[in-house]
């Protein structure tokens, strides 16, 4: 969500997450599969092992983090940062993941002090996973040079975010103001190679399969941060604009990520301040810096399933698809 100049946004967005945080994870928790396929897809983009050190950025619950952690391609502890002390507590206690309270801007160095070492980097690989939303516009260039800050030599920065437009069976009001509201994933691509990392983006797309009911239920009870946008009443409407436009039983729809992942390739003080976008990269065989534009994407249809040897079911993630950057 947007920032309001009296940050009426922020407020209503750490509410939002007060008001969920004991039954977020039942929300989150309709496809096991979906949840493996994506940890799956994270450490594999990331080109996480064992020895790299891992920051999940508005982590929440740790929902994926957890998974991260117990895959054995990640030094331990993961660190969980998110500015919700609700939020953290859902963490289960253990050696496996380290809850930090703090927001993205406070990591990045925007936010009164720098978190300290060791919890505040550096970091082999950080993770912002469908959080980058919640910063501000004004800022998103500045947490992102912030976060590259807090990379070691090589290493990676990895956005996960959905497109500007979706296919979830949501009411028209609300996918419009998803699309007025959401980050385009080229202009986070800009940010990063402007804080002078390597850049890619590429697509991973599965199919969700969730019960009507349980699909209701998780809207009805705002899984998605935009729906605490819209007051009681127009969300109750809302729900009935979905019933009325998708009887079927069980809501299949495509699931579709933006990955924006960047590499730090060059040596820099730690820590810079983050008050400006660092220059875009130069090229090793020119003086000129690289272009800001990106390449056209290509998807490729695969037949990866979405978690191994998952059976398929309501509820389950099917078939994925990557697209990736094409020179």
């Amino acid at each position: 969500m947007q920032r309001e100049p009296d940050g009426g946004t922020r407020a209503r967005t750490a509410a939002h997450y007060a008001a969920l945080a004991d039954h977020y994870d039942t929300n989150w928790t309709h496809s096991e599969s979906f949840l493996s396929w994506m940890a799956d897809e994270i450490v594999s983009v990331l080109g996480l092992g064992p020895a790299d050190r891992l920051a999940d950025v508005g982590s929440g619950t740790g929902l994926f983090a957890r998974r991260i952690a117990a895959s054995g391609q990640v030094a331990l502890p993961v660190v969980c940062i998110d500015p919700s002390a609700a939020m953290l507590a859902q963490i289960p206690v253990g050696p496996e993941l380290l809850p930090v309270e703090a927001s993205a801007e406070r990591l990045a160095g925007l936010d009164g002090a720098l978190v300290p070492e060791p919890a505040g980097g550096p970091f082999d690989a950080i993770l912002v996973k469908e959080a980058i939303h919640h910063v501000a516009p004004a800022d998103r260039r500045r947490v992102l040079a912030g976060l590259a800050d807090r990379l070691t030599h090589e290493g990676r920065l990895l956005v996960v975010m959905l497109p500007t437009r979706i296919d979830y069976p949501l009411f028209d009001a609300a996918l419009s103001l998803f699309t007025a509201l959401q980050p385009d994933p080229e202009a986070i691509a800009r940010g990063m190679r402007d804080a002078g990392l390597e850049v890619s983006l590429t697509y991973h797309q599965t199919e969700l399969r969730i019960p009507r009911e349980r699909y209701l239920a998780m809207v009805a009870d705002r899984y998605m941060s935009l729906l605490s946008e819209f007051d009681d009443p127009t969300l109750a409407a809302g729900v009935d604009e979905i019933v009325a436009a998708h009887p079927e039983d069980v809501y299949a729809f495509p699931d579709r990520f933006a990955f924006v992942l960047g590499t730090r390739t060059e040596q820099r003080p730690r820590f810079s301040s983050p008050s400006a976008p660092h220059s875009p990269p130069r090229s090793p065989s020119c003086s000129a810096p690289a272009s800001a534009g990106s390449s056209p994407a290509r998807c490729v249809p695969t037949s990866k399933p979405a978690s191994g040897g998952a059976t398929t079911s309501p509820g389950d993630a099917g078939r994925s698809e990557r697209c990736e950057e094409t020179g």
